[in-house]
């Protein structure tokens, strides 16, 4: 015992020895935020927001989809020159019935569903001639026609047609809107309308998702037609991108606008595999009807009664197609 003893005596003599501190662990990384974002001076988290819908996964049963659709009544803009179907006769109705037959009929001799409509420059009128031909394909009975409007940087198809802009197509593409939501059926139609959606920084990276090609796919199953208003060719790469996705693509042109230069550099982009056609715009009733005017006469005053009403005499533009 006094051993025992004599070794706590000299054990409480000694200084204690402090052991060497272990080292902090490093912290876990987040699971749902992202690295520190430093921002003017100071410090935030940006936040990594899953998708609220499964995108693609509505696509299987677009019969579902299309009866839950919503309904917006047929009131377009003015300025939109939208063909009416309380006037089918008047100018430029006859033009797109034109073209709605060439298209039809090529239809029969080849799976032709998806079609871009595009120009090679902007202020062609390639939105007025994809709404107009949508409008003019729905008024036959056996047709069921979608519009979609792919012009993710300049949309105008909601604006024409006067119905919400969002949700829309890149918001089904982000992830944040289901199919059912972005779609509308124009009422007393069989016309449906994709609007473009919520702007989005880039937008031909969103059109290179596999979404958007299974999107594409899985309507032109269900539509007789799906036609996409697309950017212009030679301003934007996402026209030449679309073509790849769809089975054929009309360019439109506009007299005395577009040059021969940029027609030849548009149809060399597309690599003129699947180019169905031209449509020339801009093109006055004069060249048009110049040995059948009597058909339109009175579709206009006379220029008396315009110039009394305080009217130009200027003749309303439209459309014809070249093959």
């Amino acid at each position: 015992m006094s051993r025992v003893h004599d070794a706590l005596r000299k054990a409480a003599q000694h200084e204690p020895v402090e052991l060497p501190k272990p080292a902090p662990r490093p912290p876990a990384p987040p699971s749902f935020f992202e690295p520190p974002l430093e921002t003017n001076g100071y410090t935030e988290s940006a936040q990594r927001v899953a998708p609220a819908v499964e995108v693609g996964a509505d696509v299987d049963d677009m019969e579902a989809v299309i009866r839950n659709v919503a309904v917006s009544a047929y009131n377009p803009a003015k300025e939109a020159l939208l063909v009416s179907p309380l006037n089918p006769r008047e100018a430029p109705a006859e033009e797109f019935r034109t073209i709605r037959t060439r298209l039809n009929h090529m239809q029969t001799m080849q799976p032709l569903h998806t079609l871009v409509v595009t120009s090679a420059s902007p202020a062609e009128g390639k939105s007025f001639t994809a709404m107009n031909l949508a409008v003019t394909q729905s008024q036959l009975a056996d047709k069921r026609v979608l519009l979609a409007d792919f012009d993710f940087r300049r949309p105008t198809v909601d604006k024409n047609f006067q119905i919400p802009s969002s949700p829309g197509i890149t918001n089904y593409l982000l992830g944040k809107a289901p199919l059912h939501d972005v779609i509308r059926k124009i009422e007393g139609t069989n016309l449906f309308v994709m609007p473009a959606g919520e702007p989005v920084p880039n937008p031909l990276e969103l059109l290179n998702l596999k979404e958007c090609r299974a999107l594409i796919n899985g309507l032109r199953n269900y539509f007789d037609w799906v036609i996409l208003d697309s950017p212009p060719l030679l301003f934007a790469a996402d026209g030449n991108l679309l073509a790849t996705m769809c089975d054929g693509t009309v360019l439109v042109v506009r007299i005395g606008t577009t040059t021969f230069d940029s027609v030849t550099r548009a149809l060399q982009s597309l690599c003129e595999n699947n180019v169905l056609g031209v449509v020339v715009n801009g093109a006055r009733r004069g060249e048009l009807y110049s040995k059948y005017t009597y058909y339109h006469d009175y579709y206009y005053a006379p220029e008396s009664e315009a110039q009394e009403a305080g009217e130009g005499t200027a003749e309303p533009e439209e459309a014809s197609v070249q093959q």
